[in-house]
């Protein structure tokens, strides 16, 4: 009994320190989500309409763009594929090429041997299964040879408006970077970045992450002085410091 009644005496005096400690945890995500808004508020307001790099005039060619891009830069691919569209405008007719008539189109793309098997492949089931019409569902994407669940948020984000992240190289920089979504895989900061990113902002998001990671927030050297959140980034290796504290003034304001 005596135990007990002084481990409820000890609970209790701890009471008001426990509370303290609650009501920072509670805090806490409000100056976060504030801080998250703010960031890509800045986004909308410098590019209300973010797009794709790569270049594409229709669902089809949107896939083969995307499955292309993988470990390439979508500067690459953009040189190579309006010879391929014009060759082989539909699934069929890609298909028709063959492997070997299709690297003819795609040599110049990193890992173009792989890329072509499973476009082949992709373009086989495309016609026999769906009607050579582009799936809208993840479940169908994934199930194209040469698409995993990045190429497949691309496509239902960029081709049927689903409020995807696909996580490539840059959007996993700037998500560790910024401190938006740390994670030691893609899926762990696509997971992240669903849960913090505003739904106001989530269609476009996965478009000016790229963006700001191909052109701000580089591998190498990131153009810290000039970045629009600089003050918003937990970065700890900032190239310049500008001296910028509007996150004080986000944190007081109601």
């Amino acid at each position: 009994m005596k135990r007990f009644t002084l481990s409820a005496k000890v609970m209790i005096s701890r009471m008001p320190m426990l509370n303290s400690r609650a009501e920072k945890r509670l805090a806490m995500p409000s100056f976060a989500a504030k801080k998250v808004n703010e960031i890509f508020k800045r986004f909308a307001e410098a590019n209300p309409a973010p797009q794709t790099e790569l270049q594409y005039r229709n669902h089809f060619e949107l896939l083969i763009a995307v499955i292309l891009s993988a470990q390439a830069t979508d500067k690459s691919v953009n040189k190579a594929t309006p010879a391929l569209f014009e060759a082989a405008p539909t699934p069929k007719a890609m298909r028709d090429l063959g492997e070997t008539g299709l690297i003819e189109y795609i040599k110049s793309i990193g890992l173009y041997r792989s890329k072509a098997k499973h476009i082949i492949q992709a373009c086989e089931m495309l016609v026999t299964l769906h009607h050579s019409v582009v799936p809208s569902t993840r479940e169908a994407l994934e199930a194209l040879p040469g698409v995993g669940r990045k190429t497949a948020n691309v496509v239902l984000n960029t081709a049927f408006g689903e409020a995807t992240v696909a996580v490539d190289t840059h959007i996993f920089r700037v998500a560790n970077r910024t401190g938006l979504a740390k994670g030691k895989t893609p899926n762990a900061v696509e997971t992240g970045l669903i849960k913090v990113i505003p739904k106001a902002y989530l269609r476009d998001a996965h478009h000016w992450l790229v963006l700001h990671g191909r052109y701000v927030c580089t591998a190498k050297k990131p153009q810290c002085p000039t970045c629009l959140i600089n003050d918003c980034c937990e970065y700890n290796k900032k190239t310049a410091d500008d001296g910028l504290h509007r996150l004080e003034d986000l944190s007081t304001s109601t």
